[in-house]
C-alpha cells in the first residue's frame, strides 16, 4: 500500500497483532518505531510510493557452543530484537538500501560480480543476496529501502545475519513471488557473507534469523544441513531470556577465536578426520594414551567439549519438546560449564585480570540456583553471558547485573516464533 496508507494502518492498531506476535513484551514499542521509518523513507525516496514492511530477527545460540565449525548439532532461537525495513520497488534496477546511521549502499543489478572493495561492507552483502537469488533462477530487481536496526552490534545476536536475512525477504517478497524457503533465503546469505564479505562463516546464524523460533540444526553434512523447527511455547513459559552485555573489550581475540577450530581439527586429524564429526567419540576417547603426546592438553579438553555437547543437542531439543523446562535448563548449566571447563573461552588466558564473563556467570549462579539457568553466550572471551530467568526474579536480576556493568546491559528478551517476514502478511 502508499506510504500514507501504511502509516495509517500503523497508527490506527492495524498492525497490533503483527507486533504482539513478533515482539512480546516489546510489542508497545513499535507503533512509534515502524511509523518513524516509514517517515525516513518518505523523507529519502518521496511520499506515495508503494511499500512494504519487512523484519528480520536477531538469533541467539542456545545449544551447542562452538559445536557447529565441527560439523555437529547447535540449538538456535530468533530473538525479539530485529532489522525492519520500509521498502518499494523502483524501474531503476537499482537496490538503494538507507540503514539509520550509516551512508546509503547503492547496487546496480547489472553488474553482481563480487568486488574486492567492497569486502567487509553492507554493500558486499546486498550485492551477494543479489547474485545468489538470480544464480538460482529467481528474479530480482531494483527497490529502494530504509532499515533500523534494534539487534545489538556486538552482542552475539548476529546483526549482520539479521541484515542478510532482511536483503533476502524483501526480495524474495517484492520479486521472487515468495518462493524461496526461509532455509534458502539463510543459505543465500551464507553465501553473500562467505564469497562477498568475506567472511567466512557458518550457517547458525542465518538458519536462526531466517527460520526463527527454536530451530536445531545438524550440520554433519554442510552442503545440506538438517534443520528442525522445535515447537516450544517460550512465550507462556513464565521465563525471560537474559543477554548481558559484560563490556568486555574483543580487541586482539581473533586469536583465540580461531584456535578453538584449529585445535580441534588436530585432533580431529590425528585420528584420521577432517573435523571432530567424523570421528567417533569412543575412538578418541580409546586414543587419549596416544593422543597426549601428538595434541595439546587444550585441544584434547576442546575435544571432550565437543563430543559432550554434541550429544546434548538432542537431549535440549526432546526437553523442549516434551514441555520440560526444568530439565532443559539443567542441560544450559551442564553446556556452560562444559564450555567454561572445557572449551575455555569465557577468558582469555593473555589477559585473566579482565574476566567480565566469568564475574557475570558466578553472580547469575548465585542469584539463580536452583531456579534460573545461564551459560556463556556465542564466540565467548569476551562480550556477552545468556540467562533464563523466572519472570518473578526478572527484576532483582536485571537490577544487580547493571549495577555491575552499568545501565541497560541486561537485555531483556523473548524467543520470535517466526524469522523474516512482511508483516503485511502476518
Amino acid at each position: 500500500m502508499k506510504t500514507q496508507e501504511m502509516r495509517s494502518r500503523i497508527t490506527s492498531g492495524g498492525l497490533d497483532r503483527a507486533f504482539d506476535y513478533l515482539y512480546s513484551e516489546k510489542a508497545p514499542l513499535q507503533r512509534e518505531r515502524y511509523e518513524a521509518a516509514v517517515g525516513e523513507f518518505e523523507k529519502l525516496f518521496g511520499a506515495g510510493r508503494e511499500v512494504g514492511l519487512f523484519s528480520a530477527p536477531g538469533r541467539t545460540e542456545v545449544g551447542g557452543n562452538h559445536t557447529d565449525h565441527q560439523q555437529g548439532r547447535v540449538l538456535a532461537a530468533g530473538v525479539n530484537l530485529d532489522v525492519i525495513a520500509v521498502a518499494g520497488r523502483n524501474d531503476d534496477n537499482v537496490i538503494r538500501i538507507q540503514s539509520a546511521g550509516f551512508p546509503m549502499d547503492t547496487i546496480d543489478l547489472s553488474d553482481v560480480s563480487v568486488r574486492e572493495c567492497e569486502k567487509n561492507t553492507a554493500a558486499s552483502l546486498i550485492r551477494g543476496v543479489a547474485a545468489k537469488f538470480a544464480a538460482l533462477g529467481y528474479r530480482i530487481g531494483g527497490f529502494d529501502a530504509y532499515t533500523t536496526s534494534s539487534v545489538l552490534k556486538g552482542s552475539g545476536l548476529s546483526s549482520s545475519a539479521a541484515f542478510e536475512t532482511i536483503v533476502g525477504t524483501m526480495l524474495n517478497c517484492l520479486y521472487a513471488g515468495g518462493a524461496a524457503t526461509p532455509v534458502q533465503i539463510a543459505q543465500i546469505g551464507q553465501y553473500a557473507e562467505n564469497a562477498y564479505f568475506g567472511k567466512p562463516s557458518g550457517l547458525m546464524d542465518q538458519m536462526g534469523c531466517s527460520v526463527g523460533g527454536f530451530i536445531t540444526i545438524d550440520f554433519q553434512n554442510p552442503e545440506k544441513p538438517v534443520v528442525e523447527k522445535v515447537d516450544f511455547d517460550f512465550a507462556h513459559s513464565g521465563y525471560k531470556l537474559c543477554v548481558v552485555d559484560t563490556g568486555g573489550n574483543h580487541a586482539d581475540l581473533t586469536g583465540d577465536y580461531a584456535a578453538a577450530p584449529v585445535e580441534m581439527r588436530a585432533v580431529a586429524e590425528a585420528l584420521g578426520g577432517k573435523v571432530l564429526r567424523d570421528v567417533a567419540p569412543e575412538t578418541f576417547y580409546a586414543a587419549l594414551p596416544a593422543l597426549r603426546g601428538k595434541c595439546t592438553d587444550r585441544a584434547l579438553l576442546r575435544a571432550f567439549h565437543f563430543y559432550a555437547d554434541n550429544d546434548r543437542v538432542p537431549r535440549q531439543v526432546a526437553a523442549l519438546r516434551a514441555g520440560d523446562f526444568e530439565e532443559f535448563k539443567r542441560l544450559v548449566i551442564e553446556s556452560g560449564r562444559s564450555s567454561y571447563m572445557y572449551l575455555q573461552n569465557v577468558y582469555t588466558c593473555k589477559n585473566p585480570d579482565e574476566q567480565g564473563l566469568s564475574l557475570a556467570l558466578a553472580m547469575s549462579e548465585h542469584l539463580l540456583a536452583g531456579r534460573g539457568a545461564w551459560r556463556v553466550h556465542g564466540g565467548g572471551f569476551a562480550g556477552t553471558i545468556q540467562a533464563f530467568v523466572p519472570e518473578d526474579l526478572l527484576d532483582g536480576y536485571k537490577a544487580a547485573m547493571e549495577a555491575v556493568f552499568g545501565a541497560n546491559h541486561c537485555h531483556v528478551l523473548s524467543i520470535r516464533p517466526v524469522g523474516g517476514v512482511d508483516l503485511c502478511d502476518l
